[in-house]
């Protein structure tokens, strides 16, 4: 007789809660509740896998470490906006005005940093985060930071430009627009939010509200030509 050997797979204690969502997404929505609930120390491997209803081995398939998943989520806060900030700025300036594409940076910012799983920024100043292995997540904000320094240094007035080198301009145009991560402890963010921080990203620049409200609409227009669909913010 033929015995048919059991197949290798990697079962689960329970259904997922999301039909059709796959095993990786739903380790990751685990791990950011539980990193944001309780610390990143105080969340093991087996208390992820638990909250998704997979073995720990069958999470091991996935991500080999726990800095492996906090790693991946902090990516997803900022690797978007990254990737978007490249596309804006090669078309400054001569298919829109810095300030526009500063506008559009910060809105595409804040709807990142909307979206992410149990409001993951909160986590970027935790200790934890200061490590070694976290150093490609720090190294991309980075980059962040110098893009909205060297836009908000295109569209600043000449007195700001003068006053304030593009290095700390960039420091302070990216902690605007992480303020939306303060805002989602108490509420969710609304597309008011939105505008109201990017608006105030120009108005750092020294841009008066003629100049903001142009811009606002530039950048509404470039927003829906990279998007692919009409104009919205």
């Amino acid at each position: 007789m033929t015995t048919t050997r059991p197949r290798q797979g990697r079962p689960r204690h329970s259904q997922p809660s999301e039909p059709g969502t796959s095993a990786r997404a739903q380790i990751l929505d685990a791990a950011g509740e539980l990193f944001v609930e309780r610390g990143i120390a105080a969340t093991s491997t087996r208390m992820i896998a638990e909250r998704v209803g997979v073995r720990q081995a069958s999470l091991y398939y996935h991500f080999a470490t726990k800095d492996d998943i906090l790693a991946e989520l902090l990516d997803t806060s900022v690797r978007p906006s990254l990737e978007m900030v490249e596309q804006i700025q090669a078309l400054v300036p001569a298919r829109t005005s810095a300030a526009a594409a500063l506008y559009a940076v910060a809105v595409m910012d804040v709807r990142t940093l909307s979206s992410t799983p149990y409001n993951i920024g909160t986590l970027y100043l935790l200790p934890e985060v200061r490590a070694e292995q976290f150093d490609a997540f720090r190294a991309e904000r980075g980059r962040l930071q110098d893009s909205y320094g060297a836009l908000g240094a295109l569209a600043a007035t000449a007195d700001v430009a003068r006053g304030m080198p593009a290095e700390r301009l960039g420091e302070l145009l990216i902690q605007l627009v992480e303020v939306v991560i303060q805002i989602r402890r108490s509420r969710e963010p609304e597309a008011a939010d939105t505008d109201a921080i990017a608006s105030s990203c120009l108005r750092l620049c020294g841009l008066g509200e003629p100049v903001v409200t142009a811009a606002r609409d530039e950048a509404r227009i470039l927003l829906g030509r990279l998007a692919g669909t009409a104009p919205h913010v």
